[in-house]
């Protein structure tokens, strides 16, 4: 499975791209290099291009997230970052990666100006940040952008569905080696090539031969820059994935790598480079290390479903309409959103009681 020239300029030009970047290296380069260009490459990358390929856009998108579904779930959150703006005394919320600017425009309508003093997103995407000021035009006075974390920073930090697009190792198991799992040229076509690596999973298990799965150093470094910049505050992470236990199961033995188009998955990141979202599941107890290594405490660990409840979603529910209440229900739903989104919360520098995580916190289980 490859990926030839795509007809489009962007595409072609993304392409190019990577194939310099594959001879430079020397005719291998690593997956997560890789992924870093297929998904943030300026101008060309998914992330970086013009066009609005996620959210709910006219002529359709590749998918939608939570705060997209229904302002329900940014109300919901919204108590939880307005109890911990209160507990760590500050007035700033910083979002990364704030795509359609959905979340932003709940949380800054339901925080008042007294509490939610400054909003910060780090957006990496020109493109983007366009679209998002225009949408939180009328919060002008309230939002700024930033393209990195300050040195210092006192605040409550927020990502959802960003720590499983940050760019992954691939290592893959012959049954005696572990082996780094690259992409390398074949008649202009991108192909997988694998070396010898000193590389581990971070979980001992009886991997059978032919497994393959991922290793999340940048999520975790990005970790440890937040723990160093951040000197009070808390951090809340919404994502999808699991434990090291689950995640790094002998029974997963293809990873968790996916690729997102049209709202339809498949599994070759190797083709239709750029025109696609290339994520892996989150291993949320490497996180969770990375943030205690950073000066974090891990306040809290459960499902999405619990977290929302917790912050009051259910109750919520039962004032809006059915057409509301239907929109909200794949949030909470185990067979949906439910179960296999996991929320992670962190504080350092003050205490935080996190209601979110007031009952079914599986902290236990990292």
């Amino acid at each position: 499975m490859g990926d030839a020239v795509q007809p489009d300029s962007v595409s072609s030009r993304l392409h190019a791209t990577i194939v310099r970047a594959i001879e430079a290296a020397g005719g291998w380069l690593p997956f997560d290099r890789y992924m870093a260009l297929a998904l943030y490459a300026p101008g060309l990358g998914y992330y970086a291009r013009a066009e609005r390929p996620f959210g709910r856009w006219p002529g359709g998108s590749d998918f939608v997230t939570a705060p997209e579904l229904t302002p329900l779930f940014g109300q919901a959150l919204a108590r939880q970052v307005g109890q911990a703006l209160q507990a760590c005394d500050t007035g700033t919320v910083v979002e990364f990666g704030a795509g359609s600017g959905a979340l932003a425009e709940t949380l800054l309508d339901a925080l008042a100006p007294a509490l939610l003093r400054q909003y910060a997103i780090v957006e990496l995407s020109g493109a983007l940040r366009s679209s998002q000021a225009a949408r939180l035009a009328r919060f002008a006075d309230r939002v700024q952008w930033l393209e990195r974390l300050p040195a210092a920073l006192n605040a409550v930090v927020i990502g959802n569905e960003v720590l499983d697009a940050m760019p992954v190792q691939l290592i893959a198991f012959d049954g005696a080696h572990w082996l780094e799992r690259g992409v390398a040229l074949d008649a202009g076509v991108f192909v997988w090539r694998d070396r010898p690596t000193a590389l581990r999973p971070p979980h001992e298990a009886d991997f059978v031969p032919g497994s393959v799965t991922e290793l999340h150093a940048q999520a975790q470094a990005f970790v440890a820059t937040l723990g160093r910049s951040l000197q009070r505050g808390a951090a809340f992470f919404v994502d999808y994935g699991f434990p090291a236990a689950e995640y790094y199961h002998p029974q997963r033995r293809g990873g968790t790598l996916m690729c997102h188009r049209a709202h339809r998955a498949d599994d070759d990141p190797l083709r239709d480079v750029g025109a696609k979202d290339i994520t892996a599941h989150v291993d949320f107890t490497g996180i969770a290390l990375a943030a205690q290594d950073a000066g974090f405490d891990v306040v809290g660990y459960t499902s999405q479903a619990r977290f929302l409840i917790n912050c009051g979603l259910a109750e919520a529910m039962l004032h809006v309409g059915p057409a509301a209440r239907a929109a909200a229900h794949p949030l909470i739903a185990e067979h949906e959103m439910g179960e296999l989104f996991k929320v992670i919360g962190l504080a350092k520098g003050c205490r935080l009681d996190a209601l979110g995580f007031a009952e079914g916190d599986r902290t236990h289980r990292l």
